[in-house]
């Protein structure tokens, strides 16, 4: 369940304590702050299945290769076990758009974090005011909502 940040109804913005603003306004920092750190966590968990596939996929594509190698006729069943790996390379594209989404999604939660930070909780720097790294400029880095199959480069 998520923290309720809105205001009392018979107490308007004008009237609410400073303290209170404050508070809601750190409340709401640590939230977005937490939420990047969950997406950080699950960065690392999708680069981990990412080496996991990669390793599988290079090493039955090496072992499928040899088979083939050694003069051994291209069945239509060992055929289909090939044409089914390489369809299974383009799952391999969920790491990138999910590590491009990832990355754009922490950007904006950190950029409004750190503005909640400046504008509520004061600048803390003496020589100015305090560094707001700019959100991302397009609304979403990825434009696919879908993997399919095509050409796919790895490298």
């Amino acid at each position: 369940m998520s923290p309720d940040y809105s205001v009392p109804a018979a107490q308007a913005p004008a009237e609410m304590s400073p303290d209170l603003s404050l508070l809601r306004a750190a409340e709401l920092q640590d939230h977005l702050m937490m939420a990047t750190n969950d997406l950080e966590r699950l960065q690392r968990l999708i680069d981990d299945a990412y080496v996991v596939l990669m390793d599988g996929f290079h090493g039955t594509a090496g072992q499928l290769g040899d088979v083939i190698d050694l003069g051994h006729d291209i069945t239509p069943h060992l055929q289909a076990v090939r044409q089914t790996l390489f369809k299974t390379v383009t799952a391999l594209q969920f790491q990138d758009m999910a590590t491009q989404l990832i990355a754009h999604t922490n950007k904006r939660l950190r950029n409004c974090a750190d503005k909640i930070a400046r504008d509520a909780l004061g600048d803390d720097d003496p020589e100015g005011s305090a560094v707001v790294d700019d959100a991302p400029m397009r609304p979403n880095p990825v434009t696919q909502d879908e993997v399919d199959a095509g050409s796919v480069e790895l490298f």
